[in-house]
């Protein structure tokens, strides 16, 4: 689907969707808990349903209806599972620990770019604890065997969700486990927010083994600082909107947002984006049209729904700014935005950044493949047109 807009400022209030992050981390502690769970999710996207049907074929059930999910958990676990992780990089690294501790025999189907994006090094991980991997196709895994409780080594350094999926893993095994992160570790905020999940779940996440979790009854998932972003930038570059439904006591890493808008706004900021990966896309938007940005430690970018340095910059040079790269940073030159196309290279924050960029350009600018935004945000055009934008 492409998309053309024509420039346009959007104005109105819009509503904050259900984070993404935390339903992955809920749905899941909901499906391993004593009793069933009502998380209230009046949105869903492509990557939560990913997770909700992999926990249903492993023994849960897992109900859409008309505010969010109803879980009853798992009586018994399914001795083999296909888990279709489709796109969603969350929903494999965290589930494909999880079928390990379970000592399920578990095909894992992946679509997209999700097969190039890199396991290494929780799959050797996985393999020294007891687990035996392999990759049958290029876009399947089959994982065998069982993890074993012990001692656990990760480094921090690839990603946060390798962490996430071995704190939620551990905690299904039989014994006391003990998990230790080494080297520098990305994205610290999204193991905060996994801590948070498992303590709403009354499990000690410094212990894990502590089954069963013992549900809330009744659970409401935060609003998503990450699509947000979008929004909140375009009032930055002259619209009228308003974001409602967001904590600003929230743990989510891009709840950072907040903060790094006003210094782009100011001046020319180094920005770090070890902990903020997804935010870089928008925040380039936002710098081209201003005074430009240098963002350091990029290297993550490369390994997300694209490359993101290479979309990124694409995305820019298209509308017309000059960008500079090196291995580990991205500088962003201050420019005047020209009619042009974008190709979305299926990358949902490519698709919302320049639909952002549009409101400022100096003539119609069209995205090609705009149905990316189903992987996170399907409302989102819907919401765009309603706040003013002509599409």
């Amino acid at each position: 689907m492409d998309i053309t807009i024509t420039p346009q400022q959007l104005s109105g209030a819009v509503a904050a969707i259900p984070s993404k992050s935390q339903a992955h981390r809920l749905l899941i502690c909901a499906a391993f808990a004593d009793r069933p769970t009502t998380l209230y999710c009046p949105d869903t996207n492509r990557d939560i349903e990913a997770t909700a049907e992999c926990l249903s074929a492993l023994g849960a059930t897992v109900e859409r209806t008309a505010i969010g999910y109803f879980v009853s958990p798992c009586k018994e676990v399914s001795k083999d599972a296909t888990l279709n992780c489709c796109e969603s990089g969350s929903t494999l690294r965290f589930l494909l620990p999880i079928a390990g501790a379970l000592g399920v025999n578990a095909t894992v189907l992946m679509s997209g770019r999700l097969p190039q994006r890199p396991l290494s090094p929780l799959w050797e991980e996985m393999e020294r604890m007891g687990c035996s991997l392999s990759r049958p196709t290029e876009n399947t895994i089959s994982c065998q065997g069982k993890l074993r409780p012990g001692h656990y080594r990760i480094d921090g350094g690839v990603s946060s969700q390798f962490i996430t999926g071995l704190m939620l893993a551990l905690s299904l095994l039989e014994a006391e486990s003990r998990l230790e992160i080494t080297g520098t570790v990305e994205s610290k905020p999204y193991i905060e927010m996994t801590r948070q999940a498992m303590t709403l779940f009354c499990a000690d996440p410094d212990r894990p083994g502590a089954l069963p979790f013992r549900s809330p009854g009744e659970l409401t998932v935060e609003g998503d600082w990450s699509n947000s972003a979008f929004f909140l930038a375009a009032k930055v570059l002259g619209s009228d909107v308003t974001v409602t439904n967001l904590s600003h006591t929230s743990a989510q890493g891009d709840r950072a947002i907040a903060q790094l808008l006003p210094q782009l706004e100011l001046g020319c900021p180094t920005i770090s984006a070890a902990h903020i990966p997804d935010l870089v896309p928008i925040l380039a938007v936002v710098a081209g049209a201003r005074q430009g940005a240098l963002f350091t430690d990029i290297h993550r970018l490369r390994l997300k729904e694209t490359d993101r340095v290479a979309t990124v910059s694409a995305m820019l040079e298209s509308l017309g700014a000059r960008v500079e790269t090196t291995e580990n940073t991205l500088r962003v030159f201050p420019a005047v935005y020209h009619s042009c196309a974008i190709d979305a290279a299926n990358d949902h924050r490519i698709a919302m950044a320049s639909a952002i960029a549009a409101t400022v350009a100096d003539g119609p600018v069209t995205i090609l493949g705009a149905e990316a935004v189903n992987k996170s945000y399907p409302k989102f055009w819907e919401e765009y047109r309603r706040l003013g934008g002509i599409l």
